[in-house]
């Protein structure tokens, strides 16, 4: 399976492995599953350090792409095309920016997505979205 990790699976898996249910780390440790961080989720990341919402104990956040690719994860550009076609994701519940544009980027690439925000999951079934959650 190809899969784009939720901004918060991603810190999870690097910095707080415990926060990982026995499902989600096999997932993400599964050798035969591709996974996929999208560069929004370093916007994401940067702006909520920035702001002070996140705080890092253990790294570095300048670590944070580095233990990415140690990891062995695929890094996901945000290109032109997906940035163009997004107002075809409509209106959801969910205002997070940073949420929309990974759900469209999952859509685009047709990748599916781990996330335990229930906002995202309410959303993707009441639209009939064409994504794939794990």
């Amino acid at each position: 399976m190809k899969i784009l990790l939720d901004t918060h699976y991603l810190l999870w898996a690097l910095i707080d492995s415990k926060k990982l249910k026995k499902r989600e780390k096999q997932i993400i440790l599964d050798e035969k599953n591709d996974i996929f961080i999208s560069t929004i989720s370093f916007w994401e990341i940067s702006l909520k350090y920035s702001i002070g919402k996140l705080i890092f104990e253990n790294i570095k956040i300048d670590d944070i792409i580095p233990a990415i690719k140690k990891s062995g994860y695929n890094i996901l550009p945000f290109n032109e095309y997906e940035a163009i076609s997004f107002y075809k994701l409509g209106q959801l519940k969910n205002k997070d920016p940073f949420d929309r544009m990974l759900i469209w980027q999952a859509i685009k690439n047709n990748l599916y997505f781990l996330t335990s925000d229930k906002k995202i999951q309410n959303d993707i079934a009441e639209r009939k979205l064409n994504l794939k959650l794990i």
